[in-house]
């Protein structure tokens, strides 16, 4: 069965949040931005809001809370009302209510929370789904780097996210793809519901990617360079629909839309998480 066709969001993670690089992600069809309340020093909101103001209306933005400012840098929490505020902060200072707020990495706050693990998860999650319920967000999601530790944590009681997003590409281990999947079925998620993150590991400028040629996982690899496949099979380890990439180079963000033209071929990627 086809899957919904991949869609790039620009992610706006170590990004200086240049206006010129978000009117080329609209020149480019890119409409979907994802930040945090925690990104550019607590202060990403404020500066897309006094940048781009005209430009947000065309966007969907979806951001992330969990992370909070302490002296000399910062600290994860799942408060019930230190997540609501943020929530309604984001909202203030976007001048507009996000389109979807994720809860940033609960697993950071969860893994020290036993035996309240459980009731912690629910809470934050009931948070949000409040927050959609009051107008604060039109939808909310889940946003891991370790799945691993929320699978034992799901049960009936836990609200249901619209979006999980998790770690996708090459360099992501088995351990972690597994989790990823287990918590889609879980949650009942279709693949339209699950984000990639991360597809480079960090950087397309680490030792890795001279070493390995991600082309092998193509049927047309000779079209795209190493950079491109590497994105393109990220789409699907583990499956998603969208994968949200940073860049602040107007130049990079255009290939990674040119690597949408490829074309996967599945049984080596299956082939390829058989052997991991």
């Amino acid at each position: 069965m086809r899957g919904p066709d991949p869609r790039v969001v620009l992610g706006l993670h170590r990004s200086r949040h240049e206006r010129r690089l978000l009117t080329r992600a609209l020149d480019l069809g890119v409409t979907a931005l994802d930040t945090s309340t925690s990104y550019l020093g607590f202060r990403s909101h404020r500066i897309l809001a006094r940048t781009a103001s005209d430009l947000l209306p065309s966007f969907t933005v979806s951001t992330k809370v969990g992370y909070f400012p302490v002296l000399g840098g910062a600290e994860h929490s799942l408060d019930p009302v230190r997540l609501h505020t943020a929530v309604e902060r984001a909202a203030e200072d976007l001048g507009r209510e996000p389109d979807l707020v994720f809860l940033h990495n609960p697993e950071h706050s969860l893994r020290e929370a036993a035996p309240r693990n459980q009731e912690l998860l629910v809470q934050a999650c009931t948070v949000l789904d409040d927050a959609k319920a009051k107008g604060l967000c039109a939808a909310w999601g889940v946003a891991s780097w370790d799945p691993s530790p929320l699978l034992s944590l799901i049960d009936t009681t836990t609200p249901r996210p619209s979006v999980l997003m998790v770690r996708a590409g090459l360099l992501v281990g088995a351990r972690t793809l597994d989790a990823g999947d287990a918590l889609t079925k879980a949650w009942e998620l279709d693949d339209g519901a699950i984000w990639g993150m991360s597809p480079f590991g960090g950087s397309t400028g680490a030792p890795v990617w001279a070493k390995i040629d991600p082309r092998v996982f193509l049927r047309n690899s000779g079209r795209l360079s190493r950079v491109q496949a590497a994105f393109r099979v990220a789409y699907h380890l583990p499956r998603v629909a969208s994968v949200a990439v940073g860049t602040d180079d107007p130049a990079h963000l255009g290939d990674l839309v040119g690597a949408l033209v490829g074309e996967v071929e599945e049984q080596t990627v299956q082939d390829y998480r058989s052997l991991l």
